[in-house]
């Protein structure tokens, strides 16, 4: 999925220059400065879900053509209602990205900065947040070796999100619930995180 993401990203042509908690936190201030900001508009946060329906959520992850395209009229259009909110999210994206893509460690600093400010602007501005944003906020306190800030998040996530499998799987590891197993191997076997993670 990270080669993925990181073409989606080459594609689009996009470059955010911040790679660390304080400037992600700075660049995302000056583009929430310039955003039109509107609860009422769902495009920025049904375009988040549609990630996560294909890129996580689905049996393969794989971003379609549609969504790209899709992607990149919104971030060229400066009328996009909560800009600063996709801006964020692709900023978060291209990190994991370029780092992949290097062999290098994201900085878990940066990831959990930025996902608590996403986390924080998807409450504040739509009242709730995608399950996306949860996953990645596991990932995310994952990597800066924080396990039970990272299962309460998964938690939090799955009680929202029952039928999300990436979700599952996160509490999954963090518990050992047979149940959630069960559920994974019945239900789910050929989705693609269930594969990587080897859950037998």
């Amino acid at each position: 999925m990270k080669k993925l993401f990181l073409l989606f990203l080459l594609f689009i042509g996009l470059n955010i220059p911040a790679q660390t908690a304080a400037a992600a936190k700075e660049v995302f201030e000056k583009i929430k400065k310039e955003s039109k900001i509107d609860g009422s508009d769902q495009t920025v946060y049904n375009l988040l879900d549609e990630f996560y329906a294909k890129t996580l959520q689905a049996e393969n992850d794989e971003l379609n053509t549609e969504t790209i395209e899709k992607t990149q009229k919104f971030v060229s259009d400066p009328d996009t209602k909560n800009l600063h909110i996709l801006m964020l999210f692709l900023m978060y994206q291209q990190h994991i990205s370029q780092t992949a893509a290097v062999g290098k460690t994201p900085d878990a600093g940066f990831q959990m900065a930025t996902m608590k400010l996403l986390e924080d602007e998807m409450r504040n501005i739509y009242g709730k947040v995608p399950a996306i944003v949860y996953i990645y906020k596991y990932e995310a306190l994952e990597s800066g070796n924080k396990k039970e800030e990272a299962k309460a998040a998964a938690l939090q996530g799955l009680k929202e999100y029952p039928d999300s499998v990436p979700l599952k799987m996160y509490v999954y590891l963090s518990t050992n619930d047979e149940a959630l197993k069960n559920d994974l191997l019945k239900n789910h076997a050929n989705h693609w995180m269930v594969k990587q993670f080897g859950i037998k």
